[in-house]
């Protein structure tokens, strides 16, 4: 990723909040048979150290992803996606400009460490009920009899790993180099209906740059 100490990202409190708003991520292996990429969902191991600039995910693959990756022999790169869309140039009502891209992304680097069928399973687990606790009636992998004896079966089919994280690279590119008036028009676009209608966007750039809510 291109460095612009504009738009880094570097705290690491950042960085975990953005893998805990955006939890699908890309995972890319450079392998003996060459690149290899697979679209997983991951979460924090917030437990897993006491040392609050450390960063550990967890997470699964579907069998034979863990081959075609090489899991556990090399680095793995986790590509985090937060908010981004287009912002167009007619929004800023100034001359000269151009069009760009807003965007917040993490690139997380470690060497997998592959869990047993049991630990595997517990990942499943909190992977279901993370994404399961905000509903009215969630529900859990071994809620029943007939659901524990699913899981145990389904995790043979799947490979479970903890990544360590190494290092990550981040950016946060949010329109930051725009006066406030500009940023304004900006965000009111977002905010409307049309063909780039983000409000996700529009309520990040407002966060980053600190402007009030509407």
């Amino acid at each position: 990723m291109r460095e612009n100490t504009d738009y880094a990202l570097t705290r690491t409190e950042d960085a975990k909040a953005l893998i805990r708003a955006s939890p699908w991520a890309t995972m890319i292996s450079a392998t003996s048979a060459g690149p290899v990429a697979s679209h997983y969902p991951f979460i924090l191991d917030e437990q897993d150290s006491d040392d609050p600039d450390a960063i550990t995910l967890v997470s699964h693959v579907g069998r034979p992803d863990e081959r075609l990756h090489e899991l556990g022999s090399h680095e793995l790169l986790v590509v985090f996606y937060g908010p981004s869309g287009y912002i167009s140039p007619s929004w800023y009502e100034v001359d000269p400009a151009v069009p760009t891209w807003d965007f917040a992304t993490v690139h997380a680097h470690g060497v997998p460490e592959i869990l047993s069928d049991a630990e595997n399973l517990a990942v499943l687990e909190r992977l279901v009920d993370h994404f399961e606790d905000p509903l009215p009636n969630p529900f859990r992998m071994r809620g029943t009899l007939a659901t524990s004896a699913y899981a145990e079966r389904i995790v043979a089919g799947t490979v479970g790993f903890r990544l360590r994280v190494t290092r990550f690279e981040g950016k946060e590119k949010m329109s930051q180099d725009k006066p406030v008036e500009v940023l304004e028009r900006v965000v009111a676009a977002l905010d409307r209906p049309g063909p780039y209608e983000n409000p996700e966007l529009a309520a990040r750039i407002r966060l980053v740059n600190g402007l009030r809510t509407s």
